[in-house]
């Protein structure tokens, strides 16, 4: 680098001025900045480390144009609201592990790099030094041969002090986030190497645990399963002094790191064990630990993201973490809904500026469409669906599904609790599904439809879609009531969701010859794969040819489920390769992979991903559709956002479809 970085430290906590004491040491850094919440704590820490401009606020820092990395170092609940920010600053960032409360926080954090193109690395400062990078090569030669266990330990014993920030339910206090999380880090990294790859997710989280008074983990082991047979145990506590080493066992010998967290100038070695017999591997460390780790970031800057831990590695280290909080029952106040009215970066919600949704109209719903529908059938917990709806409204999407059976009930009553929380009920379009199979008659409509609403906390849902039909019942009865409810205010319009195109034509006549309104949107899967076995039982699809005639001549809104296809375009999807057997049976056939060979072929040619394309497909046709999407993750959400802006011709689309 032609100059030196010049590095803000927002916080001036303990952690604070061990950074600035090993941003001393750095090559390429400097210290030019320091953020507090009080201008007192500020000042006192520039005097201690000699630093030029001190800001008694966290905005004033972020502010300077001349800092151009912040250092993190905020208690962990604050992690997520600054890192954001600091990316929307233009700042490159440097966070404290753990990098955020949990892994719904962490998506976010990484999405706002992502979108402000600035560097992000969580602070494990271990995984920066020799010593780790010796250990990773000892194992990827096969030293001890095939890696079978292992045991990873950080825990420390700071007496109980139920004022401390370890003991602290608000500040996210416990030993799984402040020191766990090295052990968690390590054992994934050590098990990705053992399946040739920089890390691999645990298949199985277990554990058991202390949780005292102050709600927080006290001490706690868990034990891990990795493929390949890969085993881990870890220890973490505040409460209980712990060995804090590192030992691998494999079947042919064993490397213990005595310590693997905090090496030493100068000490650094491992321990190998082979055939009975001990050789100790000492490692070059003369490097400065958290000067390293600054020298890190400076390195790989305009790559914005670090192969010693790599945004999807820190991703997977939240969500093993969040697993076995889960485990042992500990969750903090901040995760709970009650009260909860600002996004995960403490602003109230709003559409982004740069925004480009588009939007489509249903007659007899007052408000515009958002031509993406959020699935809300998998948020279960506050965390997640909080950070995905919010991500999905400031995109500019306001239309969101949901069903009475979706979760048990939990998802509607979320979705609720969410809408409520963020005072934008008269913002967002509700999509709300009931009489399933096998309470498919007009009289569970109205006793669904009763509680659907208190769930969601509204007295009515925008548009309402009969979820599965039931032929022994003539449509009349149906259409009948559906009126009823639709005069009393509780629905504005209706639909039909696995509804035949010609049971609904009758509905509709039905409908028209009584006066009364039909069917305003049908709701079957759509998609350009085509459907070979139904998902679920009862399901029908509309991407067949006579179904998208009739649409296009009626003009007839869709608003299809499962509109890409349950990630059969992801890349996932392979003739050779039967490890999902849902997706083959309902997707493998011939004719779709020869599109499959289509949409990655025209994909590459305009530098998109064949799942946005596939997307896309669905969005340019002739008649009205409102896919539904179900992300799992922001970065899902993303990808989807960007097939809006897609356009297709009509013979583009034809030859996607193999038509032409």
């Amino acid at each position: 680098m032609s100059s030196k970085l010049a590095w803000g430290i927002l916080g001036t906590g303990r952690i604070a001025g061990v950074f600035a004491k090993g941003l001393a040491n750095s090559e390429t850094g400097t210290l030019v900045a320091v953020g507090s919440r009080s201008q007192e704590a500020a000042d006192a820490f520039g005097a201690q480390w000699s630093v030029e401009r001190c800001y008694g606020s966290y905005e004033e820092l972020l502010a300077d144009e001349q800092v151009q990395a912040v250092y993190i170092a905020t208690p962990h609940p604050q992690h997520a609201q600054w890192a954001i920010r600091a990316a929307e600053a233009g700042k490159h960032i440097l966070c404290e592990k753990p990098i955020a409360l949990n892994h719904a926080e962490a998506m976010a954090i990484v999405e706002a790099a992502q979108r402000h193109q600035v560097f992000l690395m969580e602070a494990f400062m271990y995984r920066c030094h020799p010593q780790t990078q010796m250990l990773r090569e000892l194992l990827q030669a096969g030293t001890i041969g095939d890696i079978r266990v292992i045991q990873a330990t950080f825990s420390f014993n700071a007496g109980f002090n139920p004022e401390s920030r370890l003991y602290n339910n608000a500040l996210g206090g416990g030993g799984i986030l402040d020191v766990g999380c090295y052990s968690v880090s390590m054992a994934r990294m050590i098990a990705g190497i053992a399946n040739g790859k920089d890390f691999v997710e645990p298949t199985q989280v277990s554990a058991v645990g202390q949780v005292g008074s102050t709600g927080v983990d006290e001490y706690t082991v868990a034990s891990l399963s990795f493929p390949g047979g890969v085993l881990a145990q870890l220890f973490t506590g505040i409460q209980v002094n712990g060995d804090n080493n590192v030992r691998i066992f494999g079947s042919k010998g064993s490397i213990t790191i005595q310590s693997p967290w905090l090496p030493e100038r100068g000490q650094a070695y491992l321990l190998v064990e082979k055939n009975g017999q001990s050789e100790k591997i000492d490692v070059e460390s003369e490097v400065d630990l958290y000067g390293n780790e600054a020298d890190t970031v400076a390195t790989y800057l305009e790559q914005l993201q670090a192969p010693a831990m790599s945004w999807e590695d820190t991703l997977g280290n939240m969500q093993t973490l969040d697993r076995w909080r889960k485990a042992i029952g500990v969750v903090y106040e901040a995760e709970k809904p009650e009260g909860k009215t600002l996004t995960v970066s403490q602003r109230p919600l709003r559409v982004r500026s740069d925004a480009s949704m588009k939007y489509g109209n249903l007659p007899g719903v007052e408000k515009p469409v958002s031509r993406l529908v959020m699935g809300v059938d998998n948020q279960t917990e506050w965390p997640h669906a909080s950070v995905m709806l919010d991500d999905y409204f400031e995109r500019g999407g306001n239309c969101f599904d949901t069903a009475f059976i979706y979760g048990g009930g939990a998802c509607e009553k979320l979705l609720g609790q969410w809408i409520a929380n963020r005072g934008i009920r008269e913002q967002v379009v509700i999509l709300g599904k009931g009489a399933h199979t096998p309470y498919c008659t007009p009289e569970w409509i109205v006793k669904q439809l009763d509680i659907s609403l208190g769930r969601l906390r509204t007295d009515y849902v925008d548009i309402y879609m009969m979820h599965r039909d039931n032929p022994e019942i003539p449509v009349g009865e149906f259409i009948t009531v559906l009126n009823e409810q639709k005069k009393a205010g509780r629905i504005r319009v209706f639909g039909a969701s696995n509804w035949s195109i010609e049971r609904l034509q009758e509905a509709n006549q039905w409908a028209a010859e009584h006066g009364l309104t039909g069917f305003s949107a049908l709701s079957n899967n759509f998609s350009l794969a085509r459907m070979i076995d139904p998902v679920w039982a009862g399901c029908i699809s509309a991407s067949d040819a006579s179904s998208r005639a009739w649409l296009t001549e009626h003009n007839m809104a869709l608003m299809p489920w499962s509109s890409q296809a349950r990630g059969f375009f992801t890349g996932r999807a392979k003739p050779e390769d039967h490890s999902d057997p849902e997706l083959v049976r309902c997707w493998y056939s011939e004719d779709n992979f020869q599109r499959l060979e289509r949409v990655n072929q025209m994909a590459r040619e305009r530098g998109i991903l064949p799942i946005t394309l596939a997307l896309a497909y669905v969005l340019n046709q002739p008649f009205p559709t409102f896919p539904l999407i179900g992300p799992r993750a922001l970065s899902e959400t993303r990808t989807s956002f960007e097939a809006v802006n897609i356009t297709l011709t009509p013979e583009e689309v034809r030859w996607l479809n193999l038509e032409a």
